[in-house]
């Protein structure tokens, strides 16, 4: 089984060719509420990052994979784990597609799908979480779909255009541990 190649898309470890893309994503602003971004990077710092990606998720904590249709090489989104946590078997979850044209095709539905059997499977974890703004309806969906409970409401966690926001925690328990 490869655990990262489905039928329409695959996941895969960032290159240095990724530099424009990775660029283009963390400089996004209309992405910047998704991804708790205040500041732009620049190129240096994502070139820096990029070649510290070698990096295995057990030293680095986190594991940003590119996600890229058909044979395709080009990223058309990122999916991550973040805050890898090997001794309670737990990391976070977060994914953007770039292109709005892209983001109702099922890609990110697969792309998580193929994360979490990699998640449960190759690294043996015991949960997967998902911080989402409640306002989200998409990625609600998106991580409903795949078995994610809300399991609690943070209050006025986001400040976004000079008003809070609240923010839902989602939680996959592997129940095949």
């Amino acid at each position: 089984m490869i655990t990262l190649k489905g039928e329409n898309i695959y996941l895969r470890a960032l290159e240095p060719n990724d530099l424009e893309f990775v660029y283009a994503m963390e400089n996004d602003e209309t992405i910047w509420e998704v991804s708790n971004t205040q500041t732009p990077y620049s190129r240096f710092l994502v070139r820096q990052y990029l070649e510290n990606a070698q990096q295995d998720i057990y030293e680095a904590k986190q594991l940003r994979l590119a996600i890229c249709q058909d044979q395709d090489f080009p990223a058309i989104g990122l999916i991550d784990l973040f805050e890898f946590d090997p001794k309670n078997n737990r990391a976070g979850v977060g994914i953007v597609i770039q292109s709005g044209e892209k983001r109702n095709q099922k890609i990110g539905s697969e792309a998580l799908e193929l994360l979490i059997k990699y998640s449960f499977h190759n690294l043996n974890l015991h949960q997967l979480y998902a911080n989402i703004a409640v306002g989200n309806v998409a990625s609600i969906a998106l991580f409903t779909k795949f078995g994610f409970e809300k399991i609690g409401i943070k209050k006025d966690w986001i400040l976004l255009n000079n008003r809070y926001h609240d923010e839902a925690i989602f939680q996959l328990i592997n129940k095949q541990i």
